[in-house]
């Protein structure tokens, strides 16, 4: 048993009925690619994604993720684990995610499984929105991004209230390369952020940007050295501790201001799996060639 879970037990016995029945932190934080660390200090849940096969959010890794944000209401809505700021990290070296599964996608669209598309970005645009809502709980949600992230990967990011990210990574949106869009948050999220003019020129661009330039646009509020980008996550709560109340209460009223529903992030992925099957054997070729590059990145991290 941890420390934190015998002071878990104490909790139980001073308030028996709010959490009697409310399993231990880490008992419910485990999962099968994500790594999860609690600092009591601060109240931030630390999370890492240890993509099984390539770097890319694969079905298993979603179900993680679905599991991840039922656990983490359930322990602040029991107060069985107070969390204030959750971080979300990579362990692949230089990658945070390169998106979606691609392999996934090429066999879907092979075999004309309109639904297995819809299902998969439904799957990733739900997650997505809750983070965005910061779980409708008072959490801060942070991104920290110590290698690239491409495609879904570069979504998943703009679905945070805070993005640091270190320099020398890249950010992209590749997918007109193989004849589709981002179609799992990119246009809602970056027309919100940047207007819809200079999202779809961004869009339609497909092509790399630096962290740097990034930070210009206001996509990433913090750059950090090589190495570094954990130091300056943890530096950022740490400064930002006293403001957090009022910071949780800014992203609630721009969310009132600019809202985003569900269903808006949902009727985009419906027009992309559209998109999907309308793509030919060259392109399918093209997005395989992607595939094959990650597998090689993966084989290469294992050495």
């Amino acid at each position: 048993m941890t420390a934190y879970d015998i002071k878990l037990a104490a909790d139980r016995r001073d308030r028996p009925t709010a959490t009697a029945a409310v399993p231990t932190a880490s008992a419910m934080l485990r999962f099968e690619q994500l790594d999860t660390d609690y600092d009591p200090d601060t109240q931030t849940l630390w999370t890492d994604m240890r993509a099984r096969t390539r770097p890319s959010f694969n079905p298993d890794l979603l179900q993680d993720f679905v599991r991840w944000q039922d656990d983490i209401t359930q322990l602040v809505d029991t107060g069985a684990m107070p969390i204030r700021y959750l971080v979300l990290g990579s362990r692949f070296p230089g990658v945070f995610s390169l998106g979606g599964d691609l392999h996934l996608f090429a066999h879907a669209i092979r075999t004309r499984d309109h639904a297995a598309l819809v299902r998969y970005g439904h799957r990733c645009v739900q997650i997505l929105y809750r983070n965005m809502r910061g779980l409708d709980r008072p959490i801060v949600t942070i991104a920290l991004a110590e290698g690239d992230a491409l495609g879904g990967g570069f979504e998943a990011l703009l679905s945070f209230h805070v993005v640091i990210a270190e320099r020398g990574t890249s950010f992209g949106l590749p997918e007109t390369m193989f004849g589709l869009f981002p179609g799992m948050g990119a246009h809602c999220f970056l027309s919100r952020r940047l207007g819809a003019a200079r999202a779809e020129q961004m869009i339609l661009s497909g092509r790399t940007y630096s962290a740097e330039e990034l930070y210009e646009m206001g996509l990433v509020h913090g750059l950090a050295a090589p190495g570094e980008g954990r130091r300056m996550v943890a530096d950022y709560i740490r400064q930002n501790q006293r403001r957090h109340s009022a910071h949780c209460a800014i992203y609630e009223a721009s969310r009132a201001v600019n809202p985003l529903p569900l269903e808006e992030l949902e009727a985009v992925v419906d027009l992309w799996a559209d998109a999907a099957l309308r793509l030919t054997e060259g392109d399918l070729k093209r997005m395989e060639r992607l595939v094959a590059a990650q597998t090689r990145l993966r084989d290469k991290a294992a050495r």
